[in-house]
């Protein structure tokens, strides 16, 4: 989706921004979105075959989601990371009640 999120895309195109997988398993996976109705391909009827692919009203939305879910969890990794060189893994602060402090 995010080799999409920046508008529509050529197959081409989309399979050089998406390393490490096949032009099998990226028709798959396009098919897939479009049949859940999240990405849209257009066929320009040419020759060669002329066919885009972008996100549709509910591919940008369900994009939108995906992007502050992947925020919190950075920001997440980046808190827990400060708390387990701070205080140790699964240490309680200090100053908590059940530290007996």
């Amino acid at each position: 989706m995010w080799a999409l999120a920046d508008g529509p895309r050529r197959f081409g195109e989309t399979r050089r921004l998406v390393t490490g997988i096949s032009e099998k398993v990226l028709t798959q996976q396009l098919r897939e979105l479009r049949a859940d109705g999240i990405v849209h391909r257009e066929d320009y009827g040419e020759m060669p075959p002329g066919v885009e692919y972008s996100l549709t009203e509910q591919g940008r939305r369900l994009y939108e989601l995906l992007e502050l879910l992947s925020d919190w969890g950075r920001d997440h990794l980046t808190a827990r990371a400060g708390a387990e060189t701070d205080e140790g893994l699964g240490a309680l602060p200090p100053d908590s009640p059940d530290t007996g402090s």
